[in-house]
């Protein structure tokens, strides 16, 4: 989950490690820091908190030199003081390196290294790597960091230098790790965004490489005896992603943007996706005939992208018909899935770096069943690893809380079951070119929607933000997106938020219920309509406040609820990815209300690549 990046070239490192952890700094931002190597010393520079105390202490003696090691921390083990941060030094104090994951063994490696006389000075976990290194450094950084890397148990990526040598040597083992190539330099990041402002070309490391970078050279190794992949087969990936695409531009904060990109980001998920009345995801590399084969269908994510997955489940039994689950990641890696041959597998990942998902799609395999990764990273270890892909297309995502990714996933639920459907020689449940048509103009919803909405969740949110609890309602395709709401309001605002089928209040929830309680209720779908209606009785009857989130056709509310936000008369199919907006944008309002920061929410961060 923390951040890394090296450079090694031909202009001043500190100032380039520095921008650069800034642009990784969603990925944790507890505490951060830099080495930087020059005539053969290395001076370290690390503070807690975030970027911006690092970018002040850097600032007031630079370090010189043109190679050189950051990192940006989501503390695991140990707190996140200055002491903890990375880099962190051999006891010679010519050996650094900094790390993104978790050592498993490090208490046993740390207990023979004591032993051997070494000091220890933090209490992380990446301290036992540099100090292993140290025991088989002889002059060659590569040969020590193959070693080192063979005795560690985990996940990790690693980044090294060696006072004295001009170039840096980076490890991965199922933590994200790429190499971006420029004119005359070179870099190591965790993640693709943060190259943007250098270069588009990277290599995309695989489990096990060992890779030395210097300025004008790279050259790929392995620390596994038996390698995934053959060494030459590192393909060269040229990003489409562009520089201005992970700025702020006028925006007050990254999030907001991306809840404003949102209709955007789903033209390009659907462009060139529907041609001649029909779905085209020909790059996903599906067979028909496995299509038709499967019997059941699994859709595995975490956090946000768990609640694209509950919102799939709804809408691949109605159309599909065929038995499909829904689960956490974490627990279907652990729970002893009944998948075989027959079953398809779809994981649903942003960053596709996730550990647990990443996981899940290894018991999968292992368990003799198809998968299929729907993500936005391209290179991303998802992407690589599953037997299919469908790229979401929703761009770099900056901040923490998922917005603009989640639609995406939503519409590509849509595209999918349309597709599976069409392969499987199904009757539609709607009229075809119907739902094609309203599928297609999914932006122009979204754009009415972000309209309509913008200033009643301002009112909203301002509201929320003075209460202690608020609770979701919802029911069917709802209860996702009332989820996916209280997660939101909890993530960036801290304000306390449950979410609930709104079926189960009287099976304990409504105990819960106070005079004055906000309870906001998503009420987009006909047929359970009547049964909504009677949930706002029953809370209002215990003295909530009542909202709701509803279709401009909705009737009977004018009694029941203190305000509606009501969405563009889209299909009610699609009315629960229209509903995600003033969802996010509520729980924006309330936060920046409260003052939080909203791209950078405490104790978390945005990729979670450890369990």
């Amino acid at each position: 989950m923390c951040g890394i990046v090296g450079y090694v070239g031909r202009r001043e490192a500190a100032p380039i490690l520095v921008d650069r952890l800034d642009d990784l700094s969603y990925r944790g931002y507890d505490s951060a820091g830099v080495a930087v190597a020059h005539d053969g010393v290395v001076v370290v520079e690390k503070c807690p908190g975030k970027i911006e105390n690092l970018r002040a202490a850097v600032g007031k003696a630079t370090p010189p030199g043109t190679l050189g090691l950051g990192h940006t921390r989501w503390a695991t083990h140990g707190a996140p003081t200055q002491v903890n941060a990375h880099p962190h030094a051999d006891c010679t104090g010519r050996l650094f390196v900094v790390q993104n994951g978790i050592i498993e063994n490090f208490p046993t490696l740390k207990r023979e290294l004591l032993e051997r006389g070494h000091e220890f000075s933090t209490e992380t976990d990446t301290e036992v790597v540099i100090h292993l290194l140290e025991e088989y450094y002889d002059g060659d950084l590569l040969a020590a960091a193959k070693k080192t890397a063979a005795r560690l148990e985990g996940s990790f990526a690693l980044a090294f230098l060696a006072a004295g040598e001009e170039r840096l040597v980076a490890v991965r083992y199922h933590a994200p790790l790429i190499v971006g190539i420029g004119g005359g330099e070179n870099f190591v990041a965790s993640d693709i965004t943060a190259l943007l402002q250098d270069t588009n070309k990277v290599y995309v490391l695989e489990n096990g490489d060992v890779v030395s970078v210097e300025a004008n050279r790279i050259d790929v190794d392995s620390f596994l005896p038996d390698p995934p992949k053959a060494l030459g087969t590192r393909q060269l990936t040229i990003v489409d992603w562009r520089p201005e695409d992970v700025s702020k531009n006028d925006y007050p904060h990254y999030m907001l943007k991306e809840i404003h990109e949102q209709p955007r980001a789903l033209e390009r998920t659907l462009q060139g996706r529907i041609k001649d009345g029909e779905i085209v995801l020909r790059e996903m590399g599906l067979a028909s005939e496995l299509i038709r084969r499967v019997n059941s269908f699994h859709l595995v994510a975490c956090g946000t992208a768990y609640h694209a997955a509950l919102f799939g489940k709804y809408l691949f039994e109605r159309v599909l018909r065929v038995p499909v689950s829904a689960d956490i990641a974490s627990e279907f890696r652990y729970r002893d899935p009944i998948v075989d041959g027959r079953s398809l597998v779809i994981l649903i990942s942003q960053s596709g770096e996730t550990a647990d998902t990443i996981g899940s799609l290894e018991e999968a395999r292992a368990r003799g069943a198809k998968t299929l990764a729907v993500v936005n990273v391209r290179g991303s270890t998802l992407a690589r690893e599953a037997d299919a892909v469908l790229y979401t297309r929703a761009g770099p995502e900056i901040a923490v809380a998922s917005t603009k990714a989640f639609t995406a996933q939503l519409t590509a639920m849509f595209l999918l079951v349309c597709y599976l459907a069409d392969r499987r020689r199904m009757e539609w449940p709607y009229p075809r070119e119907e739902l094609l048509a309203h599928l297609a103009s999914l932006p122009s919803y979204l754009e009415q929607t972000l309209e309509q909405t913008a200033a009643t969740a301002r009112e909203w949110g301002q509201l929320i933000a003075n209460e202690a609890d608020c609770y979701f309602l919802g029911r069917n395709v709802d209860e996702p997106l009332a989820r996916e709401a209280a997660l939101k309001l909890k993530e960036i605002s801290y304000v306390h938020a449950e979410a609930y089928a709104a079926g189960e209040l009287k099976h304990g929830t409504i105990a819960l219920i106070a005079e004055g309680t906000p309870v906001v209720s998503f009420m987009t779908q006909a047929e359970v309509w009547d049964k909504m209606i009677s949930n706002l009785h029953e809370v209002r009857a215990r003295g909530a406040r009542t909202f709701a989130v509803a279709r401009e056709d909705g009737i009977g509310l004018e009694d029941l609820v203190e305000g509606v936000m009501t969405l563009p008369a889209a299909p009610e199919l699609f009315a629960p990815i229209l509903a995600a907006v003033p969802a996010q944008l509520l729980a924006y309002e309330a936060a920046v209300a409260l003052g939080r920061d909203v791209d950078q929410p405490r104790n978390l961060a945005k990729s979670v690549t450890v369990e």
